[in-house]
């Protein structure tokens, strides 16, 4: 039976947030907001909802999981940045995009993708999204909400509900959030490479 939590888009109760973060820690999976719309979420050694999130999207190795971080500084910590990369992401997080970037160490091999160790890094522009990282100590990793042949973005929590209760643990609901995807750049050689053009303006080329 999943549980819903509505925690406050502009002044999260520190006690819901509490009890959202028990559950990633606890290996549950999560779909909660962002400003580009609800994503999955789960926490980074949470092996069985990686498994249900990829079961439910149809992934395949190839796909790059996301990591939702606190900030740049978090980023560093996860993926190996060189100067350009940090530019280019200072001038742009947090918001609505998403950059590949070489894994570090502290990703798990089961995580970033087999044939170049991979992973996708982002830093959401949402409160809640914002508050549950802080409070969870570690990036949420993170997937969109997309199913085979539905696109779920733009959805709110009443209709995530009925359409996933019986996959997800927690919905926690921040209420109406972003409607359109991140973009997606690809930051692992030059040139870079948009993979998505989603609601991050792509302004650099």
């Amino acid at each position: 039976m999943s549980r819903r939590l509505a925690i406050h888009p502009v002044s999260p109760q520190a006690r819901l947030v509490d009890q959202a973060v028990s559950a990633l820690r606890a290996g549950q999976l999560l779909a909660y907001p962002t400003d580009s719309g609800y994503a999955f979420g789960f926490a980074l050694d949470a092996r069985t909802a990686l498994d249900r999130v990829a079961r439910l999207r149809q992934l395949d190795t190839r796909h790059n999981f996301t990591l939702a971080c606190r900030d740049l500084k978090q980023i560093g910590q996860y993926a190996r940045v060189d100067d350009a990369a940090f530019r280019l992401m200072r001038a742009h997080l947090p918001g609505a995009y998403t950059f590949i970037l070489p894994a570090s160490a502290l990703v798990p091999k089961r995580i970033a993708t087999e044939k170049r160790r991979s992973i996708g890094v982002r830093v959401p522009d949402h409160r809640v999204a914002q508050s549950l990282i802080a409070a969870l100590g570690e990036p949420i990793l993170s997937s969109s909400l997309l199913l085979p042949g539905q696109d779920l973005h733009g959805m709110e929590v009443d209709e995530l509900a009925e359409l996933l209760e019986s996959q997800v643990d927690v919905f926690v609901d921040g209420g109406a959030c972003g409607v359109h995807p991140t973009t997606v750049v690809s930051l692992l050689d030059q040139p870079w490479k948009v993979l998505r053009v989603g609601s991050g303006v792509v302004d650099w080329e």
